[in-house]
């Protein structure tokens, strides 16, 4: 007779435990200071009490009261907001990551294989969600909802005078800035490549893109400034134009004029962009290729018409989509130099005199909506081609 078998006690392996744990823990422990610590950040006199309390707790009562009293620097309390918005930000965001995934091992594998992507983009998704898919849905909503309707929002887009001079400025920015920017881009990315100094001519060409619209809008706006005949121009423009003979003219003042010089400053500001990526896509085509249609005697502008452009057309197509895309949102340059006056209006000024100068929620969102509608083609037409070329299929 055999006695039963005893089962045998295996320690409890604490160290093994505690490491698996401490990640999820930490996540959590993440997520409560993250929460507090918004909470200070929305407080105005949150570093101020935080100090306070810190002085309190190290026994500086002296100091605590002195900066009760006195009240702390205000340089001083936006830099201490400033490091624990970058700390939230920065490690928090790290912290959550490194727990989430964690707490998916402790699942185990088939669960974590099936979760882990979504953890990742989660935040993405909900970023997206709440600041892009959110903001949509309720703008076109009250372009349909407030004001006088639907009727009247749309019908004012295409009736009101002045509303037909933004459509009509809108469209010559699309087509003039677009084409230019993409035309003297890969003009220049197609000779730029045959100079000694490549780099330092590129990056001349390319530093405009660096400043942005308002401050090309204010460059821009002294280079086209005007003085009374009898004064010294201090602009550019009119300097040369008097130094010529002739009268110096208001340019931003003048229709007809005033709209084709500053769709000149978003060439300016675009074309370098413009130009990096077609001298990238240049470079790319295989010397083999320029070198056989050479030897079948074709010329320097038939190589570039029937055999560098066409290989680069999807390239070509990237940049105008993108120009095309942020041509469609110019606000700055015209808000900064003309403010819309003197025809010189585009849909997306305009979108925002009615919303915060008018107070029209809804003329504003239908020409958000308009907008919108209009950006909607150009994506399609990218993605198209981003697929043609193996890109997302």
């Amino acid at each position: 007779m055999t006695s039963p078998a005893v089962p045998i006690e295996r320690p409890t392996d604490w160290r093994g435990l505690a490491a698996r744990l401490a990640a999820p823990v930490g996540a959590v422990l993440a997520v409560a200071v993250m929460v507090l610590s918004l909470g200070f950040l929305a407080d105005p006199d949150g570093p101020q009490n935080a100090l306070i309390g810190l002085y309190n707790a190290l026994g500086l009562t002296g100091q605590a009261e002195a900066l009760a009293q006195e009240g702390l620097d205000p340089i001083l309390s936006k830099a201490i907001i400033a490091v624990v918005g970058l700390a939230i930000g920065v490690g928090g965001i790290w912290l959550i990551y490194i727990g989430a995934h964690s707490v998916l091992e402790l699942l185990g594998p088939r669960w974590l294989s099936r979760l882990v992507p979504w953890v990742f983009i989660g935040p993405a998704l909900l970023l997206v969600g709440v600041f892009l898919v959110f903001p949509s849905i309720t703008t076109i909503i009250t372009s349909f909802t407030e004001g006088d309707g639907f009727i009247a929002n749309f019908g004012f887009v295409f009736t009101d005078a002045d509303m037909l001079i933004a459509l009509r400025n809108n469209a010559l920015w699309l087509v003039l800035v677009t084409g230019g920017s993409v035309i003297i881009g890969l003009v220049i990315a197609s000779l730029v490549d045959r100079v000694r100094a490549e780099a330092l001519a590129k990056t001349f060409i390319f530093l405009p893109l660096a400043i942005s619209m308002a401050g090309a809008a204010v460059i821009w706006r002294f280079v086209y400034a005007w003085q009374p005949p009898q004064e010294a121009q201090i602009g550019l423009l009119n300097a040369g134009w008097t130094a010529l003979g002739n009268e110096p003219v208001p340019w931003l003042q003048t229709p007809g004029v005033n709209t084709f010089l500053l769709i000149l400053i978003m060439v300016w500001l675009q074309t370098g962009f413009a130009m990096v990526v077609l001298s990238a896509a240049i470079k790319g085509i295989p010397s083999e290729v320029i070198e056989a249609a050479r030897c079948d005697g074709a010329g320097e502008s038939r190589i570039f018409f029937r055999v560098i452009v066409p290989m680069i057309r999807g390239s070509i197509i990237v940049v105008a989509t993108t120009i095309a895309v942020a041509v469609l949102k110019v606000f700055d340059i015209v808000y900064v130099t003309t403010g819309g006056r003197f025809e010189t209006e585009v849909v997306a000024n305009r979108m925002f005199n009615e919303m915060f100068l008018f107070r029209d929620l809804g003329r504003a969102s239908a020409l958000a909506v308009i907008l919108f509608l209009a950006v909607i083609p150009i994506m399609i037409i990218n993605i198209r081609n981003l697929r043609r070329q193996g890109i997302g299929a």
